[in-house]
């Protein structure tokens, strides 16, 4: 067992989440187990005061772990890597931030390579509550679309990891207040329009006092509400960017599947078809909806055979995924889904239907552990 100080991995630990190694005593007694929690900075300090060890043996890298993890891990480690994302946004940027931004992205860029269906339906899933929560929540979405889109583009990996980095942060300086106006129905205040067409100078000097010196991500995550025809905002430039483009493309896609006091969530085949009537021709549009299908992982549908079902996993088009029956054509709900090809002869998908329109009886969790079934 070689043993290296918890001092040196302490960015490697989140207060509140699972440790991802064992803590032993100078005396290579066990202190805390992998899974449990350090939950306080008093807690930490106490750890490195009395020179807490980590066995080097299992520092093996978070994308080690998920590419390593059995299939039906993967719901609980996309819950682990967002609940650390949203720790990281939610943060007070300071000089540790960048780090452990860098930390919370690596599994989940990870998870989205591995299984890109179930990261399609982290896009869908809803269930966000507070106003930080759900702005954490939007920009998670958004990073998830921008990185599937960017690698359907070609782009080195770079470039892709930068574009998720971009959408993660671009409302940084705005979490709260997106929640806040999902929450409300009455139009926006004098004030929160202030906000709202203020928020990308203000996001790029959070990320600058953070220490993020990256040009392009603080460019694109300054100009990612401009438009080619000058009608964006803040400046009204026209020679955006591809990061600022595709970070705006993933964000409004993101918006249409989300759900607001004041409208419901749009079906994902409307969505899809309205970003294609909106922006007809452009490739990234184009790639997103292929990326996507008209009926992505995690949305709900009404089959030609009267059952209702959710979607998980693409099919061979975008218009034959492959489903999880949940009820009987009678709408009797099943006690456990029947899994089911859409090909369209013997059974296809007539539309998608929104989540108000299915008895509850199944968690996000269940629906989850279908898409790795």
């Amino acid at each position: 067992m070689q043993l290296v100080a918890l001092s040196d991995v302490r960015h490697r630990l989140q207060l509140g989440a699972p440790l991802p190694f064992n803590v032993r005593d100078a005396d290579r007694t066990l202190l805390l187990a992998r899974g449990q929690h350090v939950e306080s900075q008093e807690q930490l300090a106490a750890l490195l005061q009395r020179g807490a060890l980590v066995d080097l043996a299992e520092l093996q890298t978070a994308r080690d772990e998920v590419m390593k993890a059995p299939r039906g891990e993967l719901p609980r480690l996309w819950q682990r890597g967002l609940s650390g994302i949203s720790q990281a946004l939610t943060a007070s940027p300071d000089g540790s931030f960048r780090d452990a931004l860098d930390d919370a992205a690596r599994p989940v860029q990870a998870l989205v390579e591995r299984d890109p269906d179930l990261a399609i339906f982290q896009v869908l899933r809803q269930g966000a509550g507070a106003d930080t929560e759900y702005g954490a929540q939007r920009s998670m979405q958004t990073a998830i679309t921008a990185f599937l889109v960017s690698q359907r583009l070609g782009w080195d990996a770079a470039q892709c990891e930068r574009s998720f980095k971009v959408a993660l942060t671009m409302n940084l300086s705005m979490l709260e207040l997106q929640g806040q106006l999902a929450h409300q129905t009455t139009p926006p205040t004098p004030a929160q329009r202030v906000a709202l067409q203020t928020h990308p100078m203000r996001s790029v000097r959070m990320l600058e006092l953070a220490g993020v010196a990256d040009e392009a991500w603080l460019h694109a995550v300054l100009h990612h509400h401009e438009q080619d025809d000058g009608s964006g905002y803040p400046t009204g430039l026209t020679a955006v960017g591809d990061l600022a483009t595709l970070a705006r493309r993933a964000d409004v896609y993101t918006a249409k599947l989300a759900s607001r006091a004041s409208r419901d969530a749009l079906a994902a085949d409307l969505a899809g078809r309205q970003m294609f009537m909106q922006d007809p021709g452009h490739p990234m549009t184009t790639a997103l909806v292929r990326e996507f299908g008209i009926y992505p992982p995690g949305c709900f549908v009404r089959l030609s055979t009267g059952e209702l079902a959710v979607v998980v996993q693409r099919g061979e088009t975008i218009t034959t995924p492959v489903v999880a029956c949940l009820t009987t054509p009678r709408g009797t709900p099943l006690a456990a889904p029947e899994r089911r090809a859409t090909d369209g002869r013997h059974c296809a998908v007539l539309a998608a239907v929104g989540p108000q329109q299915v008895s509850p009886g199944h968690s996000l969790d269940d629906l989850a552990a279908l898409v790795t079934g």
